[in-house]
C-alpha cells in the first residue's frame, strides 16, 4: 500500500468516526475522541504536531459554534468541551520531549543554586561530589571540568549547560541520550538540594558555626543562658577594641534568636556601647515605636534616625514614647530636628513639654532661646520651667545664660537651682 493510500484510509477512518451533525455537542465530542486516540498513538514530535493542529481547528470551530444554552440543573456543554480540549493540550505537553534545551536549563539552574547558596563546610564537600558525579554520568556526551572549590563548580556547571545546549540531539532519534542527560541533571539537582547550606542549620548551629560561643571560657560555659553570657563577653571586647567585628556576633544573635528576653538584653548592650554598626537593626525596631530601640538610636547618634523619630512626637500620642523620642533627638544633636522639638513646648502633657525643653538644650540651637525664654516665663508647671532654665544654660551663649540667671530668686526652688547655675552662684 502506498503512503497516499494509507493517508487516505486514515482520513476515511476519522471521517467515519464523526457521524454527528457538524457544530453540535456530539460532533465536537467525537472530534475530541479522535484527537485523543491519535494522541495515544503518537510516537514522534511530528505526530504530536498534527494532533495539536487538529485541536487548534476544534478550538476555532468551538468558538464559532452556537451551542444550546444548558438547563438550570445541567452542566454547560461549552465549558465541558473547553475543559477537555485544555486537558488534551496538557497531555501533548507532557508527551513532548525531553529536549536537550530542558537539560541545559536544568544544569544552568543547578549552577545558580551553587552560586547563590551559602554552604557549610560539609555542604561544600557535598556540592563538589555532586558535580563530579554529574560529570562522570554525562562524560560520553560532554566534558565537565573538575572543581576543587564551589566557585569552580559554578563555572563548570555553567560551561556544561552551554555545551549541552550545543549538542545536536533530535528529540525523536536521540530520545534515549537526552533522557540520560536529563536524569543526570535531575540527580544533580536532588543532590544539591540535599547538600547542607547555612540556612539549613538550626539557630544554635548557625551561632556555633559563626563562632558566637567561642568567647565563653572556663566555668562561664555553664552559665545560663549561654547566649546572654556570650553577648556580654562580646560587649566587653567591643568596649576595649571598638572593632566592628566584635559587634557582628551580637547583631547575628539579635537577628537569629526569637526571644524577647534576648532582644531586650541585646538592646541594653547597644544602649551601653552605642555601636554605629547596629544602626540598621535598631532603626528597624524603632520604626515599630519600640521605646528601648528609640533610646538606643539616641545613644548611637546617627542623623539618619531623625526622619523616623520626628514622626513619633507629632501630636499628643503616647507621652512616654514622646519623652523618650525627644531625649533621643536631643542626643543625636542635629539642628534639623529643632523646629519639630520646639513645637512640643506647647504639648498638653507637662512631661512632654519638659522633655522638649531639655532636648532643645542638648541640641544647642540658638534659635531655641526665645521659645525657651517664653516657657520659663509663662509655663504653669515649675518642673517644665526648670527644664527650660537648664536648657538655656546648656545652650551657653551670653544671652541664654543671662535670661536663665534672671530667675535665680524665683519662687520655685527647682527653677532657682537651674538659674543659679547660669548665674554662677
Amino acid at each position: 500500500m502506498s503512503d497516499e493510500d494509507s493517508e487516505a484510509d486514515g482520513d476515511g477512518e476519522a471521517d467515519e468516526a464523526i457521524d454527528a451533525e457538524p457544530g453540535t455537542v456530539e460532533a465536537f465530542e467525537q472530534r475530541l475522541d479522535v484527537a485523543e486516540t491519535a494522541l495515544e498513538d503518537a510516537e514522534t514530535e511530528a505526530d504530536l504536531d498534527e494532533v495539536e493542529s487538529d485541536l487548534e481547528e476544534i478550538e476555532t470551530d468551538l468558538e464559532d459554534a452556537d451551542l444550546p444554552e444548558p438547563d438550570e440543573d445541567e452542566d454547560d456543554p461549552q465549558e465541558e468541551l473547553e475543559s477537555r480540549l485544555s486537558d488534551l493540550r496538557d497531555d501533548i505537553a507532557d508527551q513532548r520531549g525531553p529536549y536537550v534545551e530542558d537539560v541545559a536549563d536544568e544544569v544552568e539552574a543547578a549552577a545558580g543554586t551553587v552560586a547563590d547558596t551559602r554552604w557549610t563546610d560539609d555542604g561544600e564537600a557535598q556540592v563538589l561530589d555532586a558535580v563530579a558525579g554529574f560529570g562522570d554520568t554525562v562524560g560520553d556526551h560532554i566534558d565537565v571540568a573538575a572543581a576543587d572549590t564551589v566557585a569552580q563548580a559554578d563555572d563548570a556547571l555553567s560551561a556544561a549547560s552551554e555545551a549541552i545546549a550545543g549538542l545536536d540531539l533530535d528529540p525523536d532519534e536521540d530520545s534515549e541520550a537526552i533522557a540520560t542527560l536529563l536524569d543526570a541533571a535531575e540527580t544533580l539537582t536532588d543532590a544539591l538540594e540535599a547538600a547542607e547550606g547555612y540556612d539549613d542549620l538550626s539557630v544554635r548551629r548557625k551561632l556555633e558555626y559563626e563562632g558566637f560561643y567561642d568567647v565563653i571560657e572556663g566555668e562561664h560555659r555553664k552559665d545560663f543562658p549561654p547566649e546572654l553570657n556570650a553577648v556580654l563577653v562580646w560587649e566587653k571586647r567591643y568596649k576595649e577594641s571598638r572593632d566592628p567585628a566584635d559587634v557582628e556576633p551580637i547583631l547575628l544573635a539579635l537577628d537569629l534568636l526569637d526571644s524577647e528576653f534576648m532582644e531586650e538584653n541585646i538592646l541594653d548592650t547597644f544602649e551601653r556601647i552605642a555601636p554605629p554598626e547596629a544602626f540598621e537593626a535598631v532603626e528597624q525596631r524603632a520604626s515599630r515605636r519600640d521605646k528601648q530601640a528609640v533610646r538606643v538610636l539616641g545613644k548611637i547618634g546617627d542623623e539618619r534616625a531623625i526622619e523616623t523619630l520626628v514622626d513619633f512626637i507629632d501630636g499628643d500620642g503616647d507621652p512616654a514614647l514622646q519623652r523618650v523620642t525627644l531625649q533621643a533627638l536631643g542626643e543625636i544633636g542635629d539642628h534639623e530636628a529643632t523646629q519639630a522639638v520646639a513645637n512640643r513646648l506647647a504639648a498638653e502633657n507637662s512631661g512632654v513639654r519638659s522633655a522638649a525643653a531639655r532636648a532643645l538644650g542638648l541640641l544647642g540651637d540658638t534659635r531655641a532661646i526665645d521659645p525657651l525664654a517664653d516657657v520659663l516665663d509663662e509655663d504653669d508647671v515649675d518642673e517644665v520651667r526648670a527644664s527650660a532654665a537648664w536648657a538655656l544654660t546648656q545652650i551657653g551663649t551670653e544671652r541664654s545664660m543671662h535670661i536663665a540667671a534672671e530667675y535665680a530668686n524665683d519662687r520655685s526652688y527647682v527653677v532657682q537651682v537651674e538659674a543659679e547655675k547660669a548665674a554662677g552662684v
